[in-house]
């Protein structure tokens, strides 16, 4: 009774270190898509009243936790009946990312005056500043929503050769982490200048202090990176699921490097997509006129 008790302690050890293991290989080769995501991320919950920061990145945890409780059983009973289903979702998503890093650019190109909005007090209500903060976080939950599958499906493909027990948890550790340790990290992100000024503070050193200080003042040119970052990296996730889908684009010989060619490839999907949806809001646009 007692050998048959320690047999199955030593099963379930064996198995928890082998699902530690694939966690671990998982993550890393996940982790191009968990820098993306982070600065995604990171570009999606700046701009910002300082006290609004932390509430609003708590709801696009809760709001990318929900994600992931939708996309892990929808992924794994779609993978046992229809896996060939998975590319198709996957270039789908790759579609609306790259979309919004195009939209991104073409605003930043035609529209920039208008895109100039402050969430200070000073100039607008608390009932404006509490819908623009809405629109942000659904904005970010959506483009969570694609970047936690495309997170789930990649895993899914590095441990398909497990059995399931072992593909349910690892799957469910790299999605944790990429929840936890992305938004953990991009709080921590947009409150350096926080950390900044209360280095300033309490420093008992000048270095602390004029360490503090560069971190508030740098902390504008973090953000504008962000958004850059965040807009390029819409593009690279975009690009790599097309290469990686389409085996006419993975086969295609292109003598530059991997990133450029996502980079590439992501721009021009975005282009089109783009094009297409602002084609069929002019038609409705007409059919409306017609109509009234």
């Amino acid at each position: 009774m007692a050998s048959g008790f320690f047999a199955l302690l030593d099963d379930v050890a064996t198995l928890l270190d082998d699902i530690a293991t694939m966690s671990k290989v998982a993550a890393k080769k996940t982790s191009s898509i968990l820098v993306d995501d982070l600065a995604v991320n990171s570009e999606q919950a700046a701009g910002f009243a300082s006290e609004r920061e932390i509430p609003v990145i708590i709801a696009i945890t809760k709001g990318s936790i929900k994600n992931k409780l939708i996309i892990l059983p929808f992924v794994f009973v779609l993978n046992a009946f229809f896996p060939q289903a998975l590319p198709y979702i996957l270039l789908v998503g790759g579609a609306y990312l790259a979309y919004e890093g195009f939209e991104k650019v073409y605003e930043w190109l035609f529209h920039r005056e208008k895109k100039k909005i402050k969430t200070g007090p000073e100039s607008l209500e608390k009932e404006d500043i509490l819908e623009f903060e809405k629109k942000k976080i659904q904005s970010a939950i959506k483009t969570d929503f694609i970047l936690s599958i495309e997170i789930i499906i990649l895993t899914l493909s590095l441990v398909k050769d497990l059995p399931l027990i072992q593909q349910i948890a690892v799957v469910t550790i790299v999605s944790l982490i990429a929840t936890l340790g992305v938004y953990g990290i991009v709080a921590l992100i947009i409150r350096l200048d926080d950390i900044g000024l209360k280095l300033k503070k309490l420093a008992r050193t000048k270095f602390l202090s004029k360490f503090g200080t560069w971190l508030i003042q740098a902390m504008p040119y973090i953000i504008r990176l962000l958004m850059i970052v965040g807009t390029v990296a819409l593009f690279l996730v975009a690009g790599g699921i097309y290469l990686h889908n389409i085996p006419y684009l993975h086969h295609l010989e292109i003598p530059v490097p991997t990133i450029l060619k996502d980079l590439i490839v992501g721009f021009i999907v975005g282009i089109i997509i783009f094009g297409l949806v602002q084609s069929i809001k002019f038609i409705i646009g007409l059919f409306h006129k017609k109509s009234a």
